[in-house]
């Protein structure tokens, strides 16, 4: 048996199909398929159901590919300790960011980081937070940028910081004037029942955080309209169109022309817990913990 044969085997189970995961694994199907068979004869089981249109894993091909992952993903973790008793702070790591992340605590991150680690490669993944789970989930991401609480159970995490959040309204919305007697007056956000909310689309974990807090103060809140983007829907509330709330770090950072009031919210004041989330057992390289590290100090430095 050879690794190879499980990297192909793990692939046809991945793609259901011998022509994608040839193409996957930039072999000829006929390679493939010859592989398959031969390792097949070696185990003396079948581990796929060959169907006209699909290919199905049996019961001996489920078992199989579990113990055949947990061996890859020794090799990879062999290979990653390895690549850092060799080349100390130089490597890779692939991270995963929200947009809300990646477009306002990355930039003050990234910089601080390449002047550290010079030799060391960054990838950067956006996407929405549970999306970036499974990716984090499935090892297509070293680490991934997130909020608490996550929902993949696989997943294991260090806290970098508490985001406190504020309340963005249009220049004309009555509570808009808290602002301009000096130190605005805190706002409660059971004031806010009845207000037109617009709100991060679905898969965003910020937005389950906005319902959540409105829904421990006694109310659904009427969502008007949603986007995938911040920047979006502070642009919609500057306009008038609705409030929202938003993670300090934006409400800080520069922004368009259309840029609503900031107000903030009455004690006890709501925060996000930002984490660097990773698979449960994953070995983190050097390079990885380096880059948390400079995160937490970053953050320390924002706050």
């Amino acid at each position: 048996m050879e690794l190879r044969q499980l990297q192909y085997a793990l692939q046809i189970a991945q793609e259901r199909n011998f022509s994608r995961a040839a193409e996957k694994l930039h072999i000829a199907q006929p390679s493939l398929s010859q592989q398959l068979s031969k390792l097949e004869k070696e185990l003396g089981v079948l581990l796929f159901q060959r169907n006209t249109s699909t290919v199905e894993l049996t019961h001996a091909g489920a078992s199989f590919m579990e113990q055949a992952q947990k061996i890859i993903d020794a090799v990879e973790l062999l290979r990653q300790e390895m690549a850092d008793i060799s080349q100390l702070k130089s490597g890779k790591v692939v991270i995963g960011s929200m947009p809300i992340t990646g477009a306002h605590l990355l930039p003050h991150v990234l910089p601080t980081f390449k002047r550290q680690y010079p030799d060391i490669e960054i990838t950067l993944l956006e996407d929405s937070s549970m999306n970036l789970e499974k990716l984090t989930a499935g090892g297509k991401s070293d680490l991934s940028l997130l909020s608490l609480p996550l929902q993949e159970p696989s997943l294991t995490y260090e806290v970098i910081g508490e985001e406190k959040i504020d309340l963005a309204v249009p220049e004309s919305h009555p509570l808009a004037a808290r602002a301009k007697a000096g130190k605005p007056v805190p706002v409660r956000i059971d004031e806010l029942s009845g207000e037109s909310f617009i709100v991060l689309k679905k898969g965003q974990g910020f937005r389950k955080i906005t319902f959540d807090l409105c829904q421990q103060a006694g109310f659904e809140p009427k969502v008007v309209f949603e986007s995938n983007n911040m920047e979006t829907i502070q642009s919609l509330v500057a306009t008038g169109m609705g409030i929202t709330l938003v993670p300090r770090f934006i409400a800080r950072a520069p922004r368009s022309e259309f840029v609503p009031v900031y107000l903030p919210l009455a004690e006890p004041v709501p925060s996000r817990t930002l984490v660097v989330a990773y698979r449960r057992g994953r070995y983190l390289s050097k390079a990885a913990e380096a880059f948390i590290e400079t995160f937490k100090d970053t953050l320390n430095d924002l706050v």
